[in-house]
């Protein structure tokens, strides 16, 4: 068997790909590494497929896959974890910011130490401040929100154990969050460590400030489904609460006002003008909505062909 897979997603680093390749292959002809790499090309638009096929042909622990259009750095990383065969996986970027030189410590962690996964720290960063300063920003609330103490969730360097690899599902962009994706898998064996990041020696950098505030959504995303997949009126149920417990209290208040004034010998006035009312009846009416849109969400989750959350870790005696 194989000890460790390789996974690259890349997108037009044509100048990169044969350093790289050289790079993995003297660190682990060095350690006595038993490695294939798995090099998805997500729809490159330079000579980054040419390379591909030149370096395939070379050396045979090579594997390129190519996709017809960009789809994306996830869709790149689940076909990558789909074609490991590894005991050990590792990603990296194609940029060369992430050095090779790690992959024996990474290992180490997953094998001698028992991780489930280990995340790289690029603790000291070559990049601008306009992608440092979002990132810290970013990986703080990500840190709060999922409870999982890494200091960067993003970082493309990360080893996997080979099942853990292949049970997360990663779609759309939430490789950002593959250690939370693993902690709800029920892998919580999630490691950290300080590795070396590099200046980009080629190329430019596809980090864009879209990329942070699309994070920031799928974080949200992700932390909802997460809790209320299974369990949707609980989401529902509650906000629906929140906005009838808010109506009770506009009713209450517009009913002690109008007693007040009458023992006061004051105009009572119509119900309808006073700003209250509308407070209530808003209220009730979102929280009507809020209740039937829960009881629809379980009746589809209760009529769907259900997918089990959990994962088997270990059977003994099976018979």
């Amino acid at each position: 068997m194989l000890d460790l897979t390789v996974v690259v997603p890349l997108f037009n680093e044509e100048e990169s790909l044969p350093e790289l390749c050289a790079w993995v292959d003297r660190v682990c002809q060095s350690e006595g590494i038993a490695y294939e790499m798995v090099l998805v090309d997500d729809g490159s638009t330079d000579g980054s497929w040419d390379v591909l096929k030149g370096l395939s042909k070379d050396n045979k622990a090579i594997t390129a896959v190519q996709f017809r259009r960009n789809q994306g750095k996830s869709e790149a990383l689940h076909v990558g974890f789909a074609r490991a065969k590894g005991s050990v996986v590792i990603t990296m970027d194609a940029d060369l910011q992430d050095s090779p030189d790690e992959i024996p410590g990474l290992i180490a962690m997953i094998v001698d130490e028992g991780y489930d996964m280990v995340s790289g720290w690029k603790k000291k960063r070559y990049d601008p401040i306009t992608k440092t300063l979002p990132t810290k920003l970013f990986n703080a609330v990500a840190r709060k929100m999922s409870g999982i103490h890494l200091h960067d969730f993003n970082c493309g360097l990360k080893a996997y154990r080979l099942e853990v690899a292949q049970a997360v599902e990663i779609q759309g962009e939430m490789h950002r969050y593959i250690p939370v994706l693993a902690k709800m898998q029920g892998y919580g064996r999630i490691g950290e460590r300080v590795v070396q990041h590099q200046a980009r020696k080629y190329g430019s950098t596809k980090f864009g400030m879209s990329r942070f505030f699309n994070g920031m959504l799928d974080l949200v995303t992700i932390t909802m489904v997460s809790r209320f997949r299974r369990r949707p009126m609980h989401l529902f149920g509650t906000l629906g609460l929140i906005m009838f417990f808010l109506s009770g209290i506009a009713l209450v208040v517009i009913g002690g006002l109008k007693l007040w004034r009458l023992s006061q010998d004051l105009s009572p006035g119509l119900v309808t003008e006073d700003p209250l009312f509308y407070i209530f009846l808003i209220s009730m009416v979102l929280g009507t909505q809020l209740f039937v849109t829960g009881l629809l969400a379980e009746l589809v989750v209760r009529s769907g062909k259900r997918k089990p959350d959990y994962l088997i870790g270990e059977t003994i005696n099976q018979g």
